[in-house]
């Protein structure tokens, strides 16, 4: 029997087989009897290891020998919610939310509120951080939702609750992050804070309303996951050591390049923790602050109460620091109170959205800065991306381990753009970007693609993956 969909597994917990069990057992081990196998034996979903004595009371009760298929629990939690949905028993009717899409917001509540929903949204959430997923999309579609797990950057669909839970879960989702329930025609943010055994998860939550209901999209910040150092980062031995020596300066900027989810902000992290010692005060503003880091002055961004990247520099830089942390410089006004803070004797990190290392300079520029301060503060802009790492256990071929799609876990691959003195010329002349970045291949930049391919060379990734995220460079 091959691995059960979602509409299998519905079918399943209607059928005879699952009808013996009562859905309170169904529901408290998390598993599904899918029917007889080839062999005789009784195939069974699960969420998850059994404990020895439910499976000898599932064979005695069957009168076969099991054969376990590991599914995601909240695929199962959802057949077996969807059961109870379709059931005309008293049992059923209590545990189940109502059918009907809730009007206001007091039904809204309700249906939220309700036992099962509870589960089913923790459930997907333990999944996603046993998972290591760093985003869990929560979609609405014509036939119910679609949730999907951003596993190394890529997203991949893990179930499909039924229609009828779609304002239960996106609702539940609203109460966890402190949301409206009531407003589902604009978008909204806020976040939520989870225990998942004994670590504290951080959810940045935000809601988009859609053609057939809203969407959520949950980021996963674990706050208890321990700093990365530069060493582990993917970088090369000589590019880390020039990071190294950069980073140990008194003063200048130095930023860190690219797309969303390249990996900047744990860039950042890294370099942090290389310069973090008792002699120096090192302060940062974040949004949001992705990793606690003992000894060091973290701020959070909260504009809803006029407390901006811009707003908390000026403050901090009345309190004496040595290095600051700005989490990315996204207006003039913020890139010019850095600049400020630099040329006055501090170190500055900071990241901007540019697709390579010689875009920052004209970036910068372009939002209004002095090419001669450009010119005179920043000291280095270090550009990356994150690649996917060929499975160790597979070689790339898919096996459990990676989830059948060849790789386990990132690496990093960079351009490091040194600011030297016939540079800096270029920069007050306002030169064109390919005349910098030609000047910075000249004087021994690498770029992206020749970083990534040496991967690929040393068997780290492969060439399609490096072209994937790299093809905007």
């Amino acid at each position: 029997m091959s691995a059960p969909k979602g509409r299998d597994l519905r079918e399943a917990a209607n059928g005879e087989l699952a009808a013996r069990l009562s859905p309170r057992y169904l529901d408290e081990y998390c598993l599904l009897p899918l029917g007889i196998d080839a062999d005789g034996l009784l195939a069974t979903a699960v969420g998850g290891p059994l404990d020895p004595t439910v499976t000898d009371e599932l064979a005695r009760l069957f009168g076969r020998k099991l054969r376990l298929i590991e599914m995601p629990a909240a695929e199962i939690q959802a057949a077996i919610l969807s059961a109870r949905r379709g059931g005309a028993g008293e049992e059923s009717q209590a545990d189940a939310p109502a059918h009907d899409l809730p009007e206001t917001a007091t039904d809204l509540q309700a249906l939220a509120s309700e036992a099962p929903v509870i589960k089913l949204v923790n459930v997907m959430l333990l999944d996603a951080v046993r998972a290591q997923a760093s985003d869990v999309h929560v979609e609405s579609t014509p036939g119910g939702l679609r949730v999907r797990f951003r596993l190394d950057g890529v997203l991949h669909e893990i179930s499909r609750p039924a229609a009828q839970y779609q304002a239960a879960v996106i609702s539940r989702i609203k109460i966890m992050a402190g949301l409206n329930i009531a407003e589902r025609r604009l978008p909204q943010d806020g976040r939520a804070r989870v225990r998942v055994g004994d670590r504290d998860i951080d959810l940045r939550v935000s809601t988009l309303p859609g053609l057939h209901g809203e969407n959520a999209v949950l980021r996963i910040l674990d706050s208890g996951a321990t700093l990365r150092d530069l060493a582990d980062l993917g970088m090369a031995d000589a590019l880390r050591q020039e990071v190294d020596r950069l980073i140990q300066r008194s003063s200048g900027i130095l930023l860190v390049t690219g797309p969303t989810g390249s990996g900047k902000t744990t860039t950042l992290y890294g370099a942090l923790a290389r310069v973090n010692r008792p002699g120096s005060k090192i302060v940062t503003v974040e949004d949001p602050v992705e990793y606690q880091i003992e000894g060091v002055t973290q701020i959070p961004v909260n504009r809803k109460a006029g407390l901006t990247f811009a707003s908390a520099l000026r403050s901090i830089l009345r309190h004496d620091p040595d290095i600051l942390m700005v989490g990315e410089m996204r207006d003039r006004e913020t890139a010019e109170i850095a600049i400020q803070a630099a040329l006055t004797g501090h170190l500055v990190f900071s990241t901007l959205h540019t697709n390579d290392a010689a875009a920052g300079i004209t970036r910068l520029i372009d939002m209004g800065i002095e090419p001669y301060l450009v010119a005179a503060t920043v000291q280095a802009i270090l550009a990356q991306r994150l690649v996917r790492v060929s499975c160790a256990a597979c070689r790339g071929a898919g096996c459990d381990s990676c989830s059948r799609t060849g790789f386990r876990g990132r690496t990093g691959i960079y351009e490091l753009l040194a600011v030297t003195e016939e540079l800096r010329s270029r920069i007050v002349a306002r030169s064109p970007l390919d005349e910098i970045r030609a000047l910075a291949r000249r004087n021994g930049m690498k770029s992206l693609l020749e970083d990534g391919l040496e991967k690929v060379a040393a068997g780290v990734t492969t060439r399609d993956e490096v072209m994937r995220v790299t093809n905007d460079a």
